[in-house]
């Protein structure tokens, strides 16, 4: 019979309740604290589903209020220092941190409310009713809460989706040497979601103070926790990771307390993250008025029996039965909290005189201006004000003949070396000597805290990334070691990192650079060759710049590592030994920004091409003999692009042959040319024509991997088809 060895988990479980003594040694100031911001937050929420149900609160409202406690429970023994990001459902959240920035040493329950937390309930109100005021002027509503002085770092509408990038902000507190801590709030829905498992992994191997706070309310919409999981105590995830993880009872906010002191301790000794799952209730459906039970997924037995756990009524008969507060000053403080929201509410409507009595609607001077639309999608590039720019042709330097991959690693070597904010991520980007092709030799050596080999969780550290981009005090370069793997990460690629400074206002900075490479040609298969670059190009926010020579490779980096824009830095595993001119000791230029290069004059037919394909399209036009003018496009996204070269170009030829490597589903050319088509139809002879790869991915078979990607031969097609469909021979 085989010999059974029973095995425990290396790290701490324990479930965590409140005793009569704890009650008693709590601190009187501690206890009227909670209990305000509940109150505060609870006349809150009311007011917001009042909103709602008169048709003014544009889209959701997921009401917090039943889970009070867990938001007051671990967000007041916080500092301002600490910072926060929650979910959708996370009013709440964003309302304990904001009272706490403001009153760092408490609420006196029994205290007139001050101006500050008057104005702060109004701008948050204002926010969830899309108006100008509001912390992200409207954009962000109900479900995108951001204030960064108070250290609230956003809330997110994916769920799990804030989570990789705490992470980030937990790895820029202890990079910085403070003792700060996050704190990431979500839900029973996203404990089983990859980003957020993939970040507790993390967060243990890097020993990050980052708090996985996990609001247990039971019900991911109307799916039970048991339905979704087997194992529905969700704290027990710590026991994969090595992380400590406390149970608490959430409607009883001393207890939450406790534990977040507990956390807290754990995690500013520098020993790593915890989690913290609270049992909580919501006491309406997940998004509006009504009660679970009007949809049929909740009893009202059940419902009525966590209401009498109510954390508002079980905090205040706990300070009742200590002496610290009557019934009549309770009430008070539930009617200073009402009115102070009604004057918030009245602030923002007005009565609505074209509808029935007592209707009200939005004042219409509060609705953000419709010309702020696409203000902040990208930012102003002040940044690159008095840079300075080069050229290879004119370049003062000297220039030696040197490969096309020791540009990429001599140029981010000099970049962490004059700028200790630049830090570097990626799987094997510390080993191998300088990654799976070299672009990061011997930085590992020269910076180790500052290379950071991951493990393979795209969205973790793709987020983590994002999160450090967002804190400010640092410029991640993330390494996608196939662009194919983006769409592991799409969440934190595109619905936080591209759309985060829009989102949120358009007002904070994203610096973050992701590094990746086209591997058409290398029999990598479907799944490690795509080109990127017409998925970016249609995705808000990116910045995408595509170097084809050593030289404009070192000035494309430095653009991008100086801008405050996330932005896609792709290669191609073609030019990674490929030689050409590049600079041996000034390293320090950029190449102009949204500023193409023009090759090879002519006056055909202009070829808008990038990275190995300007080499490909140049060949062409020697072997077909068409006098064809080569321009390479260097920054391709659509703010960026240097329509100037390019218009100039077609007025010269009249017709374009746009060259392009990849599939063509996902053609970068695509909108290119319908982009073209508009602006520049009276100069065209023809429309625009396409070379790309072909429908399907690229295969193993050196065959059929060939015959789905284009490369010289398919340029010359090109040119010829060009050159008869004009009429010339």
């Amino acid at each position: 019979m085989a010999e059974r060895i029973a095995l425990a988990p290396a790290a701490a479980w324990v479930e965590l309740r409140a005793t009569e003594q704890d009650w008693k040694d709590a601190d009187p100031a501690v206890l009227g604290t909670l209990l305000a911001h509940m109150h505060l937050i609870r006349a809150f929420e009311e007011s917001v589903l009042e909103l709602a149900s008169e048709g003014l609160v544009h889209g959701p409202a997921h009401s917090s209020i039943g889970q009070e406690g867990g938001a007051a429970g671990s967000i007041v023994p916080l500092v301002a220092a600490d910072q926060i990001n929650g979910s959708h459902r996370g009013h709440h959240q964003f309302l304990a941190k904001a009272l706490g920035y403001l009153n760092p040493t408490g609420i006196d329950p029994k205290a007139p409310l001050s101006t500050e937390v008057e104005n702060l309930l109004q701008r948050t109100l204002g926010e969830i009713l899309g108006l100008a005021q509001g912390f992200c002027q409207g954009r962000g509503g109900s479900m995108h809460l951001r204030w960064q002085d108070a250290g609230v770092l956003g809330t997110n509408a994916i769920v799990g989706g804030g989570v990789p990038l705490a992470a980030g902000a937990a790895w820029a507190h202890k990079h910085a040497g403070s003792d700060a801590v996050a704190v990431t709030y979500f839900g029973d829905g996203a404990v089983n979601i990859g980003s957020v498992l993939e970040s507790m992994n993390l967060a243990a191997a890097w020993q990050l103070p980052l708090c996985f706070f996990i609001e247990n309310n039971r019900y991911a919409v109307s799916t039970t926790v048991e339905e979704a999981t087997a194992e529905p105590r969700l704290s027990a995830r710590g026991a994969a990771f090595n992380i400590p993880s406390w149970r608490v009872d959430g409607m009883d906010p001393l207890a939450v307390y406790l534990a977040m002191q507990e956390a807290l301790a754990h995690m500013r000794a520098g020993k790593g993250p915890t989690i913290i799952e609270v049992d909580v209730y919501r006491f309406f459906h997940q998004n509006g008025a009504f009660p679970g039970s009007a949809f049929g997924y909740r009893s009202k037995d059940e419902e009525q029996a966590w209401r009498e756990r109510d954390p508002l009524d079980h905090l205040g008969r706990r300070m009742q039965a200590l002496g610290l507060i009557d019934a009549e000053q309770i009430a008070a403080l539930r009617g200073r909290a009402q009115a102070a929201m009604q004057r918030a509410a009245a602030a923002l409507t007005e009565a609505d005189s074209g509808a029935r009595v007592g209707k009200r609607r939005i004042r219409p001077e509060l609705w953000p201006s419709a010309d702020f639309c696409n203000v902040g999608v990208r930012g102003d590039l002040s940044e690159l004000q008095g840079a300075r720019t080069a050229e290879e042709t004119g370049f003062q330097g000297k220039l030696e003949k040197r490969k096309f991959i020791d540009a990429v690693a001599d140029v981010m070597a000099r970049r962490m070396e004059t700028d200790p904010g630049v830090v570097i991520m990626g799987e094997d980007v510390h080993r191998l000597k300088g990654g799976t092709n070299g672009a990061t030799r011997g930085l590992k050596e020269r910076f180790p805290d500052r290379v950071l080999g991951t493990p393979i969780s795209e969205n973790a550290f793709a987020g983590l990334g994002g999160g450090l981009a967002m804190d400010g005090r640092y410029r991640p370069v993330v390494e996608f070691m196939y662009p194919d793997f983006m769409w592991v990460a799409a969440d934190q690629v595109f619905n936080q990192i591209g759309k985060a400074r829009h989102m949120f206002g358009g007002d904070i900075e994203v610096p973050f650079v992701l590094r990746t490479k086209v591997a058409m040609g290398s029999g990598y298969g479907s799944q490690h060759s795509m080109d990127p670059a017409g998925i970016f190009a249609t995705s808000p926010g990116w910045r995408i710049v595509a170097p084809s020579t050593p030289f404009d490779y070192i000035g494309l980096m430095n653009a991008a590592l100086a801008l405050k824009d996330p932005v896609l830095v792709i290669e191609h595993v073609d030019l990674y030994g490929s030689s050409g001119l590049a600079p041996v000791e000034d390293l320090d230029y950029q190449i102009p920004f949204g500023k193409a290069a023009i090759r090879r004059s002519g006056k055909e037919v202009t070829v808008l091409t990038y990275l190995s394909m300007v080499a490909h399209a140049l060949e062409a036009a020697e072997h077909s003999g068409v006098d064809a003018e080569v321009v390479d496009l260097r920054w391709l996204d659509r703010a960026s692009l240097d329509w100037e070269t390019i218009e100039a170009s077609i007025r010269k030829t009249n017709n374009v042959l746009i060259v392009e490597q990849g599939s063509v589903g996902t053609s970068y050319g695509g909108w290119l040319a319908d982009e073209i088509q508009r602006r520049c139809f009276d100069w065209l002879d023809q429309p625009v024509q396409r070379v790309s790869g072909s429908e399907a991915s690229p295969s193993i078979s050196k065959v059929l991997e060939r015959a789905a990607c284009a490369r010289t031969e398919e340029v010359v097609v090109g040119l010829h088809r060009i050159m008869r469909d004009k009429g010339a021979a």
